[in-house]
């Protein structure tokens, strides 16, 4: 009874903070899909993990370890001492993705983590209404966040936790600054734990506007130079919430086979169904496949599929023990898309 009215507190205050953030969000009564691009910093609905966009995304539920920090923090007590995790993604455009993340373990239950993403556009040409084809050098977009993470378990099967995430853009003597929280629970149960649940709310927090010089229009006459600044309004964060769930088959010590499914519900976008399934053989051996669905999912881009992406997605972990419980992992997965390139991450995974 303890531990049920524990996570009967802790889901009231999650979807306290989902209808104020839903009252925030429709108040204009505009669905979100009719809302789709009018929010800022959409880089961080961008999964940089291998492992997880292996699922499609789907594993709020199961999700442990560091990589948690992006889909539901409380996982991340599944940490069981030092967790360090490398990533790097080639995105669209010849964009590529960075990720850096380590996570600790504190007493006996508490974990923290920090989290570092960036994204690199290489150079971009500059040009001015005066000089369309460009020759004043280069400029080069820096896109990147930071997340300081914190996660506890309350018993043995519920755990809960929160990240606070810096987010920066800049480009060509302009700025964008704001701030950012997850918040998220896990909850499992069974004779072997092998049923999770899992919800998490991303995204909420400030607004963010561009300031700077490199919006000003310079207007120059003949006897005269006049400067005028065009002001950046403010855009809101791309908030979601997650719910999901996962079971374990385990057949024998050696093979297992886990299913996972999640609903996310989307403020400035269509909400998804995310499907997953993996295949582990004992902790060497991991394989992944995942299915995002979404409405028009199955069109072509632009005749009702309005995302590059065509929903399929898949990947593999392998991982050799080097000392005692200490083990190191390669990852990677693939997302595919069209008509852009498809995404690949290779990532690596060291567990002191």
């Amino acid at each position: 009874m303890i531990k049920l009215n524990k996570l009967i507190k802790i889901l009231a205050v999650l979807l306290f903070s989902l209808t104020s953030n839903t009252v925030i969000s429709q108040s204009d009564d505009v669905s979100s899909e009719e809302r789709v691009g009018q929010a800022g910093a959409y880089e961080l609905l961008i999964n940089p993990w291998a492992r997880s966009s292996g699922l499609a995304s789907s594993n709020t539920a199961s999700v442990r370890g560091i990589e948690s920090v992006f889909m539901n923090v409380a996982g991340l007590t599944g940490t069981n001492s030092t967790q360090v995790m490398f990533s790097h993604a080639s995105w669209f455009a010849d964009i590529s993705i960075s990720s850096f993340a380590v996570g600790q373990k504190v007493g006996d239950t508490g974990v923290m983590g920090i989290s570092f993403m960036s994204l690199d556009f290489g150079e971009i040409e500059r040009t001015t209404v005066q000089n369309p084809n460009g020759g004043l050098g280069t400029f080069s977009p820096q896109f990147m966040n930071l997340g300081v993470s914190y996660a506890k378990k309350f018993t043995d099967r519920i755990s809960g936790g929160v990240t606070l995430r810096l987010i920066s853009e800049s480009a060509a003597d302009i700025a964008a600054n704001g701030f950012s929280f997850d918040t998220g629970i896990h909850y499992e149960t069974g004779s072997r734990n092998q049923a999770k649940f899992g919800i998490a709310l991303k995204n909420i927090g400030t607004g963010m506007s561009f300031n700077g010089d490199g919006d000003d229009i310079t207007l120059m006459g003949e006897n005269y130079e006049s400067t005028f600044e065009i002001r950046s309004d403010m855009f809101e964060l791309p908030a979601l919430l997650h719910i999901g769930g996962s079971y374990d088959f385990l057949f024998t010590d050696d093979h297992s086979v886990m299913l996972c499914l999640n609903y996310t519900s989307n403020s400035f976008s269509k909400d998804q169904i995310l499907f997953g399934t993996e295949y582990s053989f004992k902790d060497y051996l991991s394989l992944r496949f995942g299915y995002n669905f979404e409405d028009g999912i199955m069109n072509e881009f632009n005749d009702g599929r309005t995302t590059t992406f065509t929903g399929i997605s898949s990947g593999f972990s392998f991982q050799v023990p080097f000392s005692g419980e200490s083990s190191f992992s390669l990852d990677y997965s693939f997302r595919a898309a069209n008509p852009l390139s498809s995404v690949h991450t290779i990532g690596a995974t060291i567990d002191l």
